[in-house]
């Protein structure tokens, strides 16, 4: 278990000066460009943070979940399909669980963070009729 998640790792680090690397900048750009425009429409609405309407509206939660991944699911599917081409290119295997991982984190993580933040920017400085 401990050598499975040493070579995680090493993979990790790997790809960052790997071929390909473009995609660790253009994928969170591609999210964040999504999140800012999801986030000024929730701002424009006068609706929550994305993950904190998440969490405290249980029944807006489902259709929250399903306008953000309308919104990011290409992304993630395009990270998914890129680390899955790179690790055929570099390690002639492809191990699904780091492409998730590496989906997540290049797809995911910005999206959320970035649609909360504009957000609440957007709520402060929009005034919602």
């Amino acid at each position: 278990m401990d050598e499975m998640w040493a070579r995680v790792a090493s993979d990790m680090v790997a790809r960052v000066s790997g071929p390909m690397k473009f995609r660790l900048v253009l994928q969170p750009l591609m999210a964040t460009f999504f999140a800012v425009r999801a986030g000024l429409a929730d701002g424009k609405a006068g609706r929550p943070p994305y993950m904190w309407g998440i969490f405290s509206d249980p029944a807006e939660r489902a259709s929250m979940l399903e306008n953000g991944w309308k919104d990011v699911g290409k992304v993630f599917i395009l990270a998914l399909i890129l680390d899955v081409v790179y690790q055929i290119i570099v390690s002639r295997f492809v191990y699904p669980g780091e492409a998730i991982i590496v989906a997540v984190v290049l797809a995911i993580v910005p999206y959320v963070i970035v649609r909360g933040l504009v957000t609440r920017v957007a709520r402060r400085h929009i005034r919602v009729p």
